[in-house]
């Protein structure tokens, strides 16, 4: 059986953990989107890892992690994560790498960081990790693929060809020193060396285990607000976080995918510019910001401090169709206890006008949310594990967000570790 384990809004969600969890039924988890720009916490046995873009099935030794096609691989960031969570006392995981995937140039970080600058207060608030440089030359059809790294010649020759142009650009755009083209094919060659042992056909790897019947457990990342084509462009990723690519990214069939987890937080959070229509400040967003999470709502790569908000049924709804969501998975909502009211996004106003549907970029940012108020349960329920013991306001909650966004929620998470999840009949 395919699942596959995907963000309903902004990302930030909490995947992480629910891939975590799931990996233990697993036979195979493959990261099938996105580069090293968003990070999944989890917290289990061995301690608390911000993973990147090694899979997040890491921790279950049966699990062979595999890096699908759709992946931005920064083979250096990939490697190290890879290396540290073994100092840490976790066995070595098995990875395969997809020799189709593509790889993050060093070029690409300096166009991304270049961009950022020249553009000022017009900027997109990038985690200038090279994510959109890297995408768009993919499509420009003069990226590198891993399988490249192991034909030297060829390889030479096309560096030789993409510098010719990247070279122009960053002394005449930017103002900035070219790329040599001797110190880049050293580098790739280090990459070879490093990535060499993990390199295999993850396509065929998978379509083959799951005529097998195994399990297959694809993981996405960011959510579906931050998507190319369905998110609130341009103040999006550079890719498409759906669970629909995750069959493009491994090359199954779209049918084989079974079961789509969709993570929504119990409130709203996100990082980098865009409308935000239930978005809080101030005093009211640090309280949040501080109760939120494992340790407050910071980015798990960038460490900046996430944008907090209440929770938004018109996006969640939105987010959970696009990603045709068969299991809706709650999280963080113990961080909500330190509240008398909790308050609910539950529609928009635009332009005088109140809508449940979620609109093109140009509407959103004219929004303003409707809110509905609903009382707080005013106590810890971290230690909670039946659903029929969380407090009553702490159920009509849930309840009220079900009914909302039209969605049955299976699973509440409330708490870091693995084990914090309540099965919701």
């Amino acid at each position: 059986m395919v699942k596959a384990v995907v963000g309903a809004n902004w990302g930030d969600e909490g995947k992480g953990k629910i891939t975590d969890m799931l990996a233990k039924d697993a036979d195979i988890v493959v990261r099938f989107q996105g580069g090293a720009n968003a990070g999944h916490t989890i917290k289990n046995n061995y301690g608390k890892f911000a993973l990147h873009t090694l899979p997040s099935g890491a921790f279950n030794e049966g699990v062979v992690n595999c890096i699908g096609n759709g992946v931005a691989l920064d083979i250096d960031k990939l490697i190290n994560e890879y290396n540290e969570i073994i100092s840490r006392g976790v066995p070595a995981p098995k990875l395969m790498v997809s020799e189709r995937c593509q790889m993050v140039m060093p070029y690409h970080v300096l166009f991304d960081v270049y961009e950022e600058e020249r553009l000022g207060k017009a900027s997109f608030g990038s985690t200038k990790s090279g994510i959109a440089p890297f995408y768009s030359d993919k499509f420009a059809k003069i990226g590198f693929q891993v399988c490249e790294l192991f034909d030297e010649e060829a390889l030479k020759a096309k560096i030789k060809r993409v510098l010719e142009v990247k070279n122009i650009l960053i002394k005449n755009l930017y103002g900035k020193d070219p790329i040599d083209e001797q110190e880049l094919f050293r580098k790739m060659m280090d990459w070879k060396k490093k990535i060499a042992p993990f390199v295999g056909d993850v396509r065929k790897f998978v379509y083959e285990a799951e005529k097998q019947g195994k399990t297959i457990l694809l993981e996405g990342q960011l959510g579906t607000l931050k998507d190319t084509d369905h998110g609130i462009y341009p103040m999006v990723t550079s890719s498409n976080t759906i669970a629909s690519y995750g069959a493009v990214s491994t090359g199954l069939p779209p049918y084989s995918i079974k079961e789509i987890y969709t993570v929504i937080k119990a409130y709203s959070s996100a990082v980098g510019a865009g409308a935000f229509v239930s978005e809080i400040f101030g005093e009211e967003a640090e309280a949040m910001r501080n109760h939120g999470g494992d340790g407050g709502e910071y980015g798990a790569t960038t460490g900046r401090p996430r944008r907090m908000g209440w929770f938004d049924c018109v996006a969640t709804k939105y987010g959970c169709e696009v990603q045709g969501t068969t299991h809706a998975v709650l999280t963080v909502v113990d961080a909500l206890g330190y509240l008398d009211e909790i308050k609910v996004c539950t529609g928009y106003e635009i332009d005088g006008k109140i809508t449940t549907d979620f609109p093109v970029t140009s509407g959103l940012e004219k929004a303003k949310p409707v809110l509905v108020t609903l009382p707080g349960w005013k106590c810890d329920i971290s230690g909670i594990t039946k659903y029929a013991d969380l407090p009553e306001n702490c159920r009509k909650y849930i309840e009220f967000i079900e009914e909302q966004i039209g969605f049955k929620i299976c699973l509440v998470s409330n708490g870091p570790a693995r084990e914090n999840i309540i099965v919701k009949e």
